[in-house]
């Protein structure tokens, strides 16, 4: 056997593995063997077929097999015998000529492989990185409080409609009269709630029972019918606002702060202001960390400087996906995956130089933190521990979910390591601009 390697332009190199039947004749015979043992043919019984007639029926197939096994595993042992590093995986060249496995014992196979890039990256505290954050402003913070005090808070009766009351109204057609029937202007747009406006308990109009509930069961609801009935009911009603309530906050009294924080860390208003700004920080910092992963990923990018074999990636991302993508189709999204694939070559060059390492706790750990997380969305943020452990044990017995919490640790682990050799600086901005720098980033 004779391997050659010839580098060509682009970063690509081609590996040129010459075999002959000294080298995969006793695979060649071993598997014939294999095939006269199973061999099922008429007139023969099993395991007596002549070894002629077995060679005749899968000898070039098995000639072409055994060859280029041998050929492909030599080419991955050529490349860990010269320490030579590549990306993507080897392939088939372009340049492979055709064979003639009826009259030929010696065969040439053409196999080709990009050449990993060297990385030079020295990070000191002269390359400054920013973290932005996002500002809490006051329609923030006054959002978060309204939405935090409405869950202590009561209804009230109030004179007039202002805003997104909800009303109790009676409902008459001559034919049936509903009385105490709810309407709730919350869930009305802005455009609806104009009608509502400044009404007082007493108010009548005229209304449409099909506009007023626009769903078949809303409506099926409040009449007290079944919705296969609802055709034979005249929808046009007089309606009369007879109750007007809303939600109140309330009071900030020595009560609430015992029933809202038992732990006794909040206890006046001063108090609640900052712990409602933490806890709106604390929720977007998700955000914020991962603008500032987007952020370290450009910034080593853009300082490394890779020169990735990128026309052998396209015609690698082809090969490997058998015509799921055309090559046109490839070449429309190369730009994207070209810098994903060159943060993770990255990464794994710093999870070396850091011997950055993720243990089975850290993977549980956010196995869990996933699923408390999933509970939380469903209305449960206090689930019992043995439903989170059966969660979480679910995840990690998925070999995909358990892949993307390695990869996710993985990353978290280079960006704070990165984080450690560089100067970051913080600099926070309002939400919009926050929105317009992650688009920018992404």
């Amino acid at each position: 056997m004779n391997i050659t390697r010839e580098q060509r332009d682009g970063g690509v190199s081609l590996l040129k593995i010459v075999v002959n039947e000294a080298d995969y004749g006793q695979a060649v015979e071993s598997q014939l063997r294999e095939y006269k043992r199973k061999a099922n043919v008429p007139g023969f019984r099993p395991g007596m077929v002549p070894m002629g007639i077995v060679k005749k029926m899968y000898g070039k197939h098995v000639v072409a097999e055994q060859s280029y096994h041998l050929a492909s595993n030599s080419a991955f042992e050529y490349l860990k015998k010269e320490n030579i590093d590549y990306v993507g995986d080897i392939i088939p060249s372009e340049e492979q000529g055709a064979f003639d496995f009826d009259n030929n014992t010696e065969f040439e196979f053409v196999f080709e492989f990009g050449e990993a890039p060297k990385i030079d990256v020295e990070l000191s505290a002269k390359d400054k990185v920013t973290y932005t954050k996002i500002k809490v402003d006051k329609k923030m913070h006054n959002d978060y409080r309204s939405n935090y005090l409405r869950r202590y808070g009561r209804l009230v009766e109030v004179d007039k409609v202002a805003n997104d009351e909800a009303l109790n109204v009676t409902l008459d057609n001559g034919d049936m009269r509903i009385e105490e029937a709810y309407v709730g202007l919350i869930s009305m747009t802005e455009e609806e709630r104009k009608a509502w406006k400044n009404k007082k308990v007493g108010y009548k109009t005229k209304v449409n029972i099909n506009e007023l509930y626009k769903k078949p069961e809303q409506r099926a609801a409040v009449l007290s019918v079944k919705e296969n009935e609802l055709e034979s009911i005249n929808p046009e009603f007089e309606l009369e606002i007879t109750k007007i309530r809303r939600f109140a906050d309330p009071e900030l009294n020595e009560e609430f702060f015992k029933m809202a924080f038992p732990a006794g860390n909040v206890t006046n208003e001063e108090e609640l202001d900052k712990f409602f700004d933490e806890e709106i920080e604390r929720e977007l910092k998700r955000e914020t960390d991962f603008m500032f992963v987007n952020t370290i990923r450009n910034f080593i990018i853009e300082k490394a400087q890779l020169q990735m074999p990128e026309e052998f990636l396209k015609r690698w991302l082809y090969v490997i996906n058998e015509g799921k993508f055309s090559r046109e189709d490839i070449e429309k999204d190369f730009a994207p995956f070209l810098k994903m694939f060159t943060w993770n070559y990255l990464q794994k060059h710093f999870i070396t130089e850091g011997d950055l390492k993720v243990s089975q706790e850290d993977a549980k750990a956010e196995a869990m933190s996933f699923a408390q997380m999933q509970f939380a969305q469903y209305g449960m943020p206090s689930a019992p521990a043995d439903m989170l452990e059966n969660f979480a044990k679910q995840i990690m017995d998925n070999k995909e979910q358990l892949q993307k919490i390695y990869e996710k640790l993985y990353e978290e682990k280079v960006v704070e390591y990165i984080r450690g050799k560089v100067k970051v600086t913080e600099k926070a901005v309002s939400a919009d601009d926050f929105a317009k720098l992650a688009q920018e980033l992404a």
